[in-house]
């Protein structure tokens, strides 16, 4: 009897210390695990970023990852229904889309083709286009879609003001909701007031100050109803030519962007808006060496001058503007190192192998992978994209 009282006690024994330490080395790991995710909010600043909410959870997701997939995650690609199940192989971080992308579509037939895309990717997609109204609808220059195509936010002003462009704004973010899209690659916050620039027709059409407030008005419109605006083209277009065809060189006094183009980009970083694309023109009193969305320097205006925290996303690497001034093979490394978070791409897989292969070179590190992927799964997380087990669509 005292043989089987003295194992029994031995079995509690043993049980109670396997629990101390089991716990005891779980605390640890947690403890480790809390360390490093202190330490890279240290290193990422993320106090002051728009998606510090989302750090922590979208740190879980990142450390899973691979750094093939951490890769994928940084290009928004040009979208071609033939070509998603070859490209959902290398975990794209989302895809744009054009006009001839909705052309033969209802919204009935384009919801359920991306919500399709949406349920064969690993990690959620962001699917976005340039919807900006007048000049450039890739949406509802359709029937299918809209009635009659959304005109220029400056035309709705001056019809109505911005009570009526707030109405316009608001059906607008719907209908792209509706059918799946989640990033509207709109307000443009260049300031132009010469009609014979290229780029006046897609703005406000009017000085720094009113279009400061105007970018403000639209950020908060597309926040409010949970729609990604994207604001470009950073620093500021001026009166240059487009770079879709060729290289566009601005000359103007660093001064000028600082008291004047800057001004619309600040007003909607104050309004947090959560993504901002660099266009590919040469600014000289930056960087006379590359174009603005590879070059450091401007990147590190946007980070550093302008306190910017959201993403960062190239125009499409693959405009002349950026075949004119790099090698080949080089195009998608320097942005990366340059400090953009995602890049654009109509030539997504020789890029993702580009990149991939300046990672396994040493030429990009994994830090600075990391941190943009951070950023952009934090970004996802914000756009209600990652849904809890059980809220997925049937």
């Amino acid at each position: 009897m005292k043989k089987l009282f003295s194992i029994f006690l031995l079995v509690i024994v043993l049980g109670i210390t396997y629990y101390y330490i089991n716990n005891n080395e779980k605390a640890e790991e947690k403890n480790s695990t809390d360390q490093v995710e202190e330490k890279l909010i240290a290193n990422q600043e993320i106090k002051k970023s728009i998606f510090k909410k989302y750090y922590k959870e979208a740190q879980k997701i990142v450390t899973k990852m691979t750094i093939e997939e951490k890769i994928g995650q940084l290009f928004l690609v040009r979208y071609d229904s033939t070509e998603v199940e070859e490209y959902n192989k290398y975990n794209p971080g989302g895809y744009i889309l054009f006009a001839k992308d909705f052309e033969n579509h209802t919204k009935d037939t384009i919801k359920e083709q991306l919500k399709s895309n949406q349920n064969i990717s690993k990690y959620p997609l962001i699917f976005g286009v340039d919807e900006e109204g007048g000049f450039v609808t890739r949406v509802s220059r359709f029937k299918n879609f809209r009635a009659e195509r959304f005109k220029a936010p400056k035309d709705y002003y001056n019809e109505g003001g911005y009570e009526l462009l707030e109405k316009v704004e608001n059906e607008k973010a719907n209908l792209l909701k509706e059918i799946g899209i989640n990033l509207n690659l709109a307000p443009v916050a260049d300031v132009s007031t010469n009609e014979n620039d290229f780029i006046y027709n897609r703005t406000f059409g009017e000085d720094a100050t009113k279009t400061a407030e105007y970018i403000k008005e639209m950020v908060k419109y597309a926040n409010n109803n949970s729609l990604s605006a994207c604001l470009k083209h950073f620093p500021g277009y001026g009166n240059n030519s487009d770079t879709h065809t060729g290289s566009a060189v601005d000359n103007r006094p660093y001064q000028n962007f600082v008291e004047n183009d800057y001004l619309p980009f600040k007003a909607g970083i104050e309004e947090n808006v959560p993504c901002i694309l660099v266009s590919h023109n040469i600014i000289t009193e930056m960087d006379a060496d590359r174009p603005a969305s590879l070059s450091t320097k401007v990147i590190a205006e946007l980070r550093e001058k302008l306190d910017y925290s959201g993403i960062i996303i190239t125009d499409d690497l693959a405009m002349d503007a950026v075949k004119n001034y790099v090698d080949n093979n080089e195009a998608a490394t320097l942005a990366i190192n340059a400090g953009n978070d995602m890049i654009i791409t109509s030539d997504f897989i020789p890029m993702y192998n580009e990149l991939l292969s300046s990672y396994n070179s040493n030429i990009i590190s994994e830090e600075t992978i990391n941190k943009a992927v951070l950023r952009i799964i934090s970004w996802k997380f914000n756009n209600n994209l990652f849904l809890e087990e059980g809220e997925q669509d049937d």
